[in-house]
């Protein structure tokens, strides 16, 4: 059986829908009790696993042989308990979230899950690494309130070009690797099909719209002020951050071949999910055409 932690959020959403068009029997694990009383309902067995209770995990994973591991944002340092409970319970294979470039450590998050990877490789499981970039997702949440209401986003980008990946095509990679061979011991880094700046996303946007969408460049500063005003711990905001700065020195640009190698399908690029999210910034909206 796998085992999918994080169910309830945007990738674990993707990798429980992508599993479940396959035959292989799943378990999804959510944060939270309602959630998982609505997986059930949909003929979906679940669990509830949160990582701050030790206690609930062995319950959770009981049963299991693979494990998708994914951690609140954040609290990467979470991922430990998960692994000493799979260890207990006879998990033989862990598929690992992390993080774009992590090996090399340039960024707060790439140390973070560089971390654990390191306890994985050394517990004796075996294990596959999925090292998304950037999710274009995130711009629902971070650029489209602005773009409705002004007609413009905001970050620290400058010109950095970002090879962003639609979670979709994480998912569908996440399920070939946990149903499929020969992924023991790689780490794939996930891309999108293009490496678009910020710029060239609102010219995206401008024509998706039908109107002009300008990009807006600001100071480290005050983009981490304004995080921590919309509610953000301060040390997640420089994270956020310091993200930015990795990228504008040119780190997150690589277009690389793992998602349609997996997959056999060429990743969603951004106009795709544009279009298909065009409703979150104000638009018609367009179905999703690439699902």
């Amino acid at each position: 059986m796998i085992i999918v932690t994080g169910a309830g959020g945007t990738v674990g959403r993707e990798v429980v829908a992508k599993l479940r068009e396959t035959d292989a029997p799943l378990r999804a694990c959510f944060n939270s009790a309602s959630k998982a009383a609505e997986a059930r309902a949909a003929g979906i067995d679940a669990a509830v696993l949160d990582y701050t209770r030790p206690e609930s995990l062995a319950p959770a994973i009981a049963g299991g042989t693979a494990l998708f591991l994914l951690s609140p944002p954040g609290r990467t340092e979470l991922e430990s308990n998960a692994l000493a409970a799979a260890r207990a319970a006879g998990i033989r294979r862990i598929v690992k979230l992390s993080a774009w470039g992590a090996r090399a450590e340039g960024y707060f998050f790439a140390r973070a899950h560089h971390a654990i990877e390191r306890e994985i490789e050394q517990s004796g499981f075996a294990f596959t690494f999925l090292r998304p970039n950037g999710f274009m997702q995130n711009s629902l949440t971070a650029y489209a309130p602005t773009v409705k209401k002004e007609e413009a986003f905001y970050a620290p980008a400058g010109d950095a070009r970002v090879s962003f990946i639609d979670v979709r095509d994480v998912g569908r990679v996440a399920a070939r690797v946990l149903v499929g061979s020969g992924h023991a011991g790689k780490a794939y880094g996930l891309s999108g099909p293009e490496a678009p700046t910020h710029a060239e996303i609102a010219e995206k946007l401008s024509r998706a719209l039908g109107k002009t969408v300008r990009y807006v460049d600001v100071p480290d500063d005050t983009y981490q002020r304004a995080l921590e005003s919309s509610g953000l711990e301060a040390g997640y905001a420089r994270a956020i951050v310091d993200v930015y700065g990795y990228r504008r020195r040119g780190e997150a640009a690589a277009v690389l071949p793992d998602v349609e190698r997996i997959t056999g399908r060429r990743p969603n690029d951004f106009d795709c999910f544009l279009r298909d999210h065009l409703g979150a910034f104000g638009g018609a909206e367009a179905g999703l055409l690439r699902d």
